[in-house]
């Protein structure tokens, strides 16, 4: 691993700021929402949300992030029952519709939504994110998933879920359709709205797209125009070999979760040299950590606070979380039972990988849950957690996404304790940079202009491929078959 001196030789960069959310009453940590503190019940309440995101705006965060997820996690006890009754991140509403109310309820943050390839059609979906874009003034991001859950592919007129190679397949077109739209529908300076000649757009500057491919068929124009970043933000967070490629090819940043800063050395080096190989350059991809804070004044309350949210953590609703997700049914099963201990036909291999997960060679389903509920904890006074979060950039992570327990409380914890240290040692903003989300992430250094993508983005080529489809072209071939 490179040492400080060599890989800052100017110091040390200052560490993007995430907070990671969902729209739902429990997200990661399974029954925190149960906290005498926690208001993520409350999760219905616009208020809550203009609250928290005020809140991380005022403490100069970059970005208010919204998991999702449009389906059911896998049969836990044999059905879906515990899912409804821990509340396992249903009920959940759309964060695309949260973050437009949250566009005007703040300037400078940045706004990502989670959406899935399966759940809108690529024309609809290019159009909602110029709109948020738009009123957002340049601080839309989009997190791009598959979607493993084969209830979410159900709901969305699938037959089960499908295969790896087929969703990355699908997401291939899908990213390529809305890269037509976004970067090649509307040329620079093709809405005029030139009230004394009456032009409101130039005929010769707007394009249909034509895209053709195995699952759509999108004549267009964009019925958008170009948004400040035209391309929202790309997030994309693929751990295979094959999201690894995806996520090198077209992500601007990818959200991780290594179990320490060795494995994330490891996986940082892995894509950023894939990044290259695609054609880009190795800063062009940001690495954001998944990590959860427990922070104390002393260590003695550090420890205090631990304990006291531990006793809320559902280790139930952690199993059926982690096991659903993998489409594993390990409901109902005595907490001590060893996982070696558990056989069923055709998940052997999730099992062999939730399995090698946990230290000790055969936890027991006790041992996953408090273990996943531990994993990614930072626990201690604001210079000990500053000290970690340092070894976590020293591995080339750029940015936290910090994960709650309970909201508003464990920003609330962040902000106060840790934040000042960090802007002690340069390594947090106290202003936001000028312009979009893109710029607040990349500035406008060599290669970085402006708002909109690089020209090391395989989307920037569709910028003037549709020339021959312009409204004024097609309308002299018209007139020519007249």
């Amino acid at each position: 691993m490179a040492t400080e001196s060599t890989r800052y030789p100017q110091g040390r960069p200052r560490l993007l700021l995430s907070a990671f959310v969902m729209n739902t009453n429990s997200h990661i940590m399974g029954g925190q929402w149960r906290h005498p503190q926690a208001q993520q019940h409350r999760f219905n309440d616009l208020q809550l949300w203009t609250d928290l995101a005020r809140q991380l705006e005022e403490a100069k965060f970059d970005a208010l992030f919204f998991a999702d997820v449009v389906g059911l996690y896998g049969d836990d006890d044999g059905g879906w029952a515990s899912h409804i009754r821990r509340g396992l991140q249903v009920p959940a509403n759309d964060p695309l519709i949260l973050l437009g109310a949250l566009a005007g309820a703040t300037r400078e943050i940045g706004l990502a939504a989670t959406s899935s390839v399966i759940q809108s059609h690529p024309f609809q979906f290019a159009r909602q994110m110029s709109t948020l874009d738009h009123i957002s003034n340049g601080r839309a991001a989009w997190n791009i998933v598959t979607s493993a859950l084969e209830n979410a592919h159900r709901n969305f007129g699938g037959g089960g879920l499908a295969a790896h190679e087929d969703r990355y397949a699908w997401a291939e077109e899908y990213v390529s359709a809305v890269y037509k739209l976004w970067e090649g529908s509307w040329d620079d300076g093709a809405l005029v709205q030139d009230k004394a000649a009456g032009v409101h757009a130039d005929p010769e500057k707007v394009h249909k797209i034509y895209h053709r491919g195995e699952r759509y068929s999108i004549d267009g124009p964009h019925l958008s125009s170009p948004s400040p970043q035209r391309t929202p933000v790309l997030f994309q967070a693929g751990s295979s070999g094959r999201g690894q490629q995806f996520c090198a090819a077209n992500a601007e940043a990818t959200f991780m979760l290594a179990a320490h800063p060795d494995a994330a050395a490891t996986y940082t080096a892995a894509v950023r040299s894939q990044t290259v190989a695609a054609g880009r350059r190795a800063e062009d991809l940001k690495f954001f950590q998944g990590l959860h804070f427990i922070v104390g004044g002393t260590e003695s309350e550090a420890d205090r606070k631990e304990a006291e949210l531990d006793e809320y953590l559902d280790s139930g609703a952690m199993i059926a979380h982690i096991a659903g997700g993998l489409g594993v049914d390990l409901g109902g099963l005595d907490p001590d039972t060893p996982l070696g201990d558990f056989q069923t036909e055709g998940t052997q291999g999730h099992l062999e990988s939730l399995r090698k997960s946990v230290p000790g060679g055969n936890p027991t389903l006790r041992d996953v849950a408090n273990f996943r509920g531990r994993a990614h904890r930072v626990k201690g006074t604001p210079e000990q957690i500053a000290d970690r979060l340092e070894q976590w950039q020293d591995a080339g992570v750029d940015g936290i996404n910090i994960i709650n327990q309970i909201l508003p409380g464990s920003y609330t914890d962040f902000i106060d304790g840790v934040l000042p240290e960090l802007r002690s040692r340069g390594l947090a903003q106290t202003e936001y940079a000028p312009g979009s989300f893109r710029e607040k992430l990349f500035g406008r250094g060599e290669g970085y202009n402006g708002p909109q993508l690089n020209e090391r983005h395989p989307a920037r080529q569709y910028r003037g491929a549709f020339d021959e489809f312009s409204a004024a072209a097609q309308n002299k071939v018209l007139e020519g078959r007249r």
